[in-house]
């Protein structure tokens, strides 16, 4: 059998991936394909980590606006990573995979708290690690969450997984003439402004000199062929 590239993964996925074709709340055909992958992943030895966003039920910026007060509409958010990782982790659990789940805000009914040691011996022990509530702090993106926990947990790359098969030259939806990289460095993102992932998220993983792959949930067997090592998507390092 062919051997993983990665050792140790942060998967990052986005909540309007879980929605599936909704906008909003969970579409359990798309969190089972996901997770039966993951699965495979954790069953060849792969040690992964996830964080997954909360844009299915809220996203603090875009739907708090000038209506809330912004750290109020942010820790909103929060709570909505976290209703995204216990799903995760029950129907992952449902198919045979050890799962923890801990957040940045302490919860201690629902899981644990976010401690790196733990976090660690957990992957070393081949269970599925589930970050919820971002950072724990206000103002920073799911995205910048990943690049924190893949830094914390030394993680070999970071796999973020969106509504779109790469990094474009601009948005392909708005510019037909839009070109798919399938390598970019991090100053190239952030001069040519590209979506990748915020400026901080970007920072942070030029910084900490941590790869990260690019590519659409909608297969999510994209998944498993980025932890062996197949070509897809965009890599951004």
């Amino acid at each position: 059998m062919d051997q993983p590239k990665f050792k140790r993964v942060l998967l990052k996925i986005s909540g309007e991936a879980l929605a599936g074709g909704d906008s909003r709340g969970l579409d359990f055909n798309v969190i089972g394909q996901v997770c039966d992958v993951v699965k495979r992943c954790a069953d060849i030895g792969v040690q992964v980590g996830v964080v997954v966003g909360g844009g299915n039920f809220w996203r603090g910026l875009k739907d708090g606006g000038d209506r809330m007060e912004r750290v109020r509409a942010d820790h909103m958010g929060m709570l909505a990573t976290c209703i995204n990782a216990l799903a995760l982790a029950d129907v992952l659990e449902q198919k045979g995979v050890q799962v923890r789940v801990q957040t940045a805000v302490s919860m201690q009914a629902l899981a644990e708290p976010y401690i790196r040691s733990r976090a660690i011996r957990h992957l070393e022990k081949g269970r599925v690690v589930i970050f919820g509530c971002g950072t724990g702090s206000p103002f920073f993106s799911t995205d910048t969450a990943a690049v924190l926990r893949a830094a914390e947990i030394d993680a070999d790359v970071i796999l973020l997984a969106k509504n779109i098969d790469g990094v474009y030259s601009a948005d392909p939806k708005l510019d037909p003439t839009a070109t798919k990289y399938d390598a970019i460095s991090y100053d190239d993102v952030l001069s040519q402004h590209l979506k990748v992932m915020d400026t901080t998220a970007t920072s942070l993983s030029m910084d900490n000199k941590i790869p990260v792959l690019l590519f659409a949930l909608k297969d999510p067997e994209n998944i498993y062929r980025a932890v062996m090592g197949e070509t897809i998507g965009t890599i951004v390092g």
